[in-house]
């Protein structure tokens, strides 16, 4: 089974993505409820994702209790994977060495990012640094083996 761990932009760009067809991170969301690979994520990224929610680009888009839901949701059907592998000083902000902590603890093949720079160093730890759209594509051409 394919992992994925997704940073928390693509996540949250997702969620507000899952019901309008257009969307890239939306229709990774799709798959992902689909079973066509597993997400796993950690309390750094659900921490953060919550943070996120709230800012008020999303908290327009959602209710509070829609919120909280949305987390909780992903909190359950995802794979929560404790840290056991420390990251620092690798990606340019903090938070974003959490999400690589947490795709190496979890063994993840693949890291989902908007991140640039994150995506041009290409692999990190044995984990492919990919795009929201590289990933899809991967997806994509995984389906037809």
């Amino acid at each position: 089974m394919i992992v994925a761990v997704f940073d928390t932009n693509v996540l949250a760009s997702g969620l507000l993505g899952e019901s309008r067809p257009e969307s890239t991170p939306g229709e990774l969301l799709r798959r992902w409820r689909a079973k066509h690979f597993t997400l796993v994520v950690s309390e750094p990224i659900l921490t953060e994702l919550a943070r996120t929610l709230t800012n008020p680009y999303f908290s327009r888009r959602f209710s509070p209790t829609e919120l909280t839901a949305t987390v909780t949701r992903v909190a359950v059907e995802a794979r929560v994977q404790p840290l056991t592998v420390h990251v620092a000083g690798v990606a340019t902000h903090p938070e974003d060495d959490a999400i690589l902590a947490t795709a190496l603890s979890a063994h993840a093949r693949y890291l989902v990012t908007g991140d640039r720079q994150l995506q041009q160093r290409g692999v990190y730890g044995g984990t492919h640094l990919l795009a929201p759209r590289q990933f899809l594509e991967f997806l994509d051409q995984h389906a037809e083996v």
